[in-house]
Order: C-alpha cells, then sequence, then structure tokens
C-alpha cells in the first residue's frame, strides 16, 4: 500500500549539499524528508576529500621523515605499513561519520529515507512503496567516476575513487589515467608511500590552473619520481588483476606500458540516471541538470546544487549552494551564484590553491590587470621550516580591484581563504595592505605581495616631489 508523505522540503541525496539544506531546513522548523540510495555523508566522506586527504596525510608523514636531515634531524629507517595505512584512512571516516549519520538527522527532527528516489510528476517523488509530495524538491545527488569509452577498459580491473582507498597494499607500478587534482594527488601519495608510478593525459595536465603555478607542482611531482606523460592518448586496455597493460598513441607514435594496478581519475559524471528527469520537466545535459542563477531547474519546484548541478565539483561549493537554497526557498530571498568567488585547492605537495581569475581569464574578459607577486623564499617562515619553494601570484585592476589570487607553496589552501573573503566582499588592495599580520607566519606572504602594488609609486616624481614639499614643513 502506497503511503503519501508532504513535506515542505523534499531532499534527493544525502552528500555536503544535502545534508546542509536538511539540517538547516530543520533548524528553523520546517518539515523535511531527506532520500538517499547509499551512504549516508555522499561522496566526499566515504569517497573523496576524507580519505584522500587521509592518504596523503600519511604519504606526507613519509617525505617529511626521509627529509628532515637539512633541520637537524635524521630517521635512521621509515617503515611503510599498508595495512595500517588503510586502517587509519577508514578510521578517520568512521570518526566523521556520526555527523552525517541517518541517528544524527532524526535526531534534528529530518525523516530520512532509505532508497532510490524517482520522479512520477512534476510535484511527487516515489521512494519504493512511499510518495512525498513537497512545497520544493533539492537534488543533491552528485557525481561518479566517470570511466572514458576506451576499448577493454570495462573489461579489465581497474580502481576509482570509489575503489581505491580500499587497497590495504602498496601497488607496484600504479598507472592513473588523469592529470587533474584527483590523479595527481593520489599518484603523489602513493609514489611517496613506495609505488612506482606513471600518470597518463591526454591533455595538459593542472589545465583549469595558472600555467605558470602549475608548472612547480609538476616539476615536484617529477622530483618525486612520478612520471607524467602528458598528450598521450590511450587507446586500448588490456590485463587482468595485477597485470594491466595500456596502448598509447602519441604523435612520436604507439607504445605500450604495464603496471601491476589501473586508477581511473578522468574526470565526473553527475548522477541523474536513475532520477527520471523528464518525467518533472527537468531539463538536463551531458553535464547534469541545468539551472539558472539561482539554481532552479526548468521545473521551478525543484533545485540542483552540488556536483549534479553541472558546475565546480567540489564538497565546498555544494555546501555553498546549499546556503543559497536555504535562503531562497525558505526567506523568498534573491540569490545569485557567484562562482567567481569560489576558491579551490589541488592537495598535491606544494598545494596549489586559486580563487577568482586566473591571470589569462582577466584578460580574456578585456581587464587591464597589475600582477602581484610574493616568493616563499622571501618570507622568514618559510625558511624556517625550509618549506621555500613556491610563489603567490595576486591579479587586480589597475585601480587596485582584486580579480583572483593563485598560491602554489605549503599550506597554500589554508592561504587562499583570505583572497577568497577578499573577493567575496569586493575589496581592494588597500585593504590588505592595511591589515596587520603576525610574525613570523606564512600570512606574511599575502600582506607583502598585496604591498607590491604601490611599488611603482617608490619612483614615482610626482610623489617624490609632494615629499620634498613636505619637508619643508619640518
Amino acid at each position: 500500500m502506497t503511503s503519501v508523505l508532504t513535506p515542505d522540503i523534499c531532499v534527493i541525496g544525502a552528500g555536503s549539499g544535502g545534508l546542509s539544506v536538511a539540517a538547516a531546513a530543520a533548524a528553523f522548523g520546517v518539515p523535511v524528508v531527506l532520500i538517499e540510495k547509499g551512504k549516508m555523508g555522499g561522496d566526499c566522506l566515504n569517497y573523496g576529500c576524507v580519505p584522500s586527504k587521509s592518504l596523503i596525510a600519511a604519504a606526507n608523514r613519509v617525505e617529511i621523515m626521509t627529509h628532515s636531515r637539512a633541520l637537524g634531524v635524521s630517521a635512521d629507517s621509515v617503515t611503510i605499513l599498508p595495512e595500517a595505512v588503510h586502517d587509519h584512512i577508514h578510521k578517520v571516516i568512521a570518526a566523521i561519520a556520526p555527523n552525517d549519520s541517518r541517528e544524527r538527522f532524526a535526531g534534528l527532527g529530518v525523516q530520512v529515507i532509505e532508497g532510490a528516489a524517482r520522479f512520477k510528476n512534476k510535484d511527487t517523488v516515489a521512494v519504493g512503496d512511499v510518495e512525498i509530495k513537497a512545497r520544493r524538491f533539492v537534488i543533491a545527488t552528485g557525481s561518479s567516476p566517470a570511466v572514458p569509452s576506451i576499448r577493454g577498459l570495462a573489461e579489465t580491473p581497474h580502481l576509482t575513487n570509489e575503489t581505491v582507498f580500499d587497497l590495504a597494499e602498496t601497488p607496484q607500478h600504479l598507472i592513473v589515467i588523469g592529470a587533474g587534482p584527483i590523479g595527481l594527488e593520489l599518484a603523489q601519495a602513493w609514489r611517496r608511500l613506495g609505488a612506482k608510478v606513471t600518470v597518463v593525459e591526454a591533455l595538459t595536465p593542472l589545465a583549469k590552473d595558472d600555467p605558470e603555478c602549475a608548472a612547480i607542482v609538476l616539476e615536484h611531482l617529477a622530483h618525486d619520481g612520478v612520471t607524467i606523460r602528458a598528450g598521450v592518448n590511450v587507446v586500448a586496455v588490456t590485463g587482468t588483476r595485477g597485470k594491466v597493460t595500456l596502448a598509447l598513441a602519441s604523435p612520436a607514435g604507439g607504445e605500450t606500458i604495464t603496471g601491476t594496478h589501473l586508477l581511473v581519475a578522468a574526470g565526473r559524471k553527475a548522477n541523474v540516471d536513475d532520477l527520471d528527469l523528464d518525467a518533472a520537466g527537468i531539463t538536463h545535459d551531458k553535464h547534469g541538470i541545468v539551472v539558472d542563477k539561482g539554481l532552479r531547474t526548468s521545473n521551478r519546484r525543484v533545485y540542483a546544487i552540488g556536483d549534479v548541478a553541472g558546475a565546480l565539483q567540489f564538497t565546498h561549493v555544494a555546501n555553498y549552494h546549499a546556503g543559497l537554497v536555504i535562503r531562497n526557498a525558505l526567506f523568498r530571498m534573491p540569490v545569485k551564484v557567484k562562482h567567481d568567488i569560489v576558491p579551490w585547492v589541488t592537495f598535491t605537495d606544494p598545494e596549489l590553491a586559486q580563487v577568482g581569475l586566473t591571470e589569462a581569464e582577466a584578460v580574456k574578459r578585456g581587464h587591464e590587470i597589475r600582477v602581484l607577486r610574493w616568493p616563499y623564499h622571501e618570507n622568514d617562515r618559510a625558511q624556517t621550516e625550509r618549506k621555500v619553494h613556491g610563489h603567490i601570484k595576486a591579479i587586480t585592476t589597475k585601480r587596485g580591484r582584486i580579480l583572483g589570487a593563485t598560491i602554489v607553496g605549503a599550506d597554500a589552501g589554508e592561504l587562499i581563504a583570505l583572497w577568497a573573503l577578499a573577493l567575496a566582499q569586493g575589496l581592494n588592495i588597500r585593504a590588505l595592505t592595511g591589515m596587520v599580520v603576525p610574525y613570523p607566519t606564512l600570512g606574511e606572504i599575502s600582506k607583502r605581495a598585496a604591498i607590491t602594488f604601490f611599488t611603482p609609486g617608490l619612483t614615482s616624481p610626482f610623489v617624490r616631489r609632494i615629499i620634498a614639499l613636505l619637508r619643508r614643513f619640518g
């Protein structure tokens, strides 16, 4: 017998974005139904950000222990315990999981339904024998690894981000298809944990980032021993568990490479296949669900947020979207997505962080720009830590309005937050020159870069005439 629920909001997907919407709505006393067919917490908790950063943390410990001689510390030997690394990853997931659990959200007042959701019509979603007729729906189903149409790949054992963290052994030779952030983060981590690693990329590694700063990351990966083959197409894949062979094609000709494990990190696809969006009149394409600047779909009852909305695929973007939807759905406040204020970080060593426009993007949009720089090696804290590789590159207009920033170096992901705030608030570079930064910290790098905006004034004849005039008054 079919039962009918009539909440104010129905959220489909219990990843970061969906959980944020459900928790916020429930906090305001709004009836909410949350539907999830898989694991609570979605990709970020179970297969993405949390396990990958846990793996990277273990790999970075190896790097610290083996390269501390310059600081006067030497470890006689480093023993890598693959099973213990595996346990560390899953203990971290388990420690965070209660925050995203069905029990917690039920305690918040959210009605959680397990199962696959599909639209029956414009205002009804079915989950098994339960129908939900809500005032508003929020689709937050996320994305999954995209498996490219390479001959033989489907029949050949391979890993994705959904399975690679189940490894309890170090691959002897890991081949990675894809030199984006996910592929390179995992490539460097596994290399530091003892694997031989080869990355294959058809286009340009880290293509979405500032090429000057990305080049520094790629140089360090090569120094770590990661082999990156750019401009190479994978024609076919064959093999069995423990031995995988890739047939490659490049302008130099054809060749083959063989490894023990294959990781596919060639992008992601929106999770829309089982939703029956057409029944609800929701337009979608190969990138995901089509939304307007307020995150509404072609069905005005339905919002789409996060990865499934086809924009920047980051957990913090899903959370940002969730906040906008709550403001609009509950308070009728007009909202508009501004993706130019969203930062992103590639958690390699060194880290690569970006917010706003790159130099090339700013020029393409017709801005007359100033490029401000400051190197890590001119920062005292970086010298004490021996983390002197990298720099900040900030982009402003001629009048000092901040357009974007890229940071490559230690803790870049932390340092970019200041620039994200500056962009979100529309600040002029003068605001950063006026702040007081504790010494010695890496944060001084941002202020020193900002101060360089005024460097040309040091030799300005006009400025010097003013100073000379004022000196006459004592």
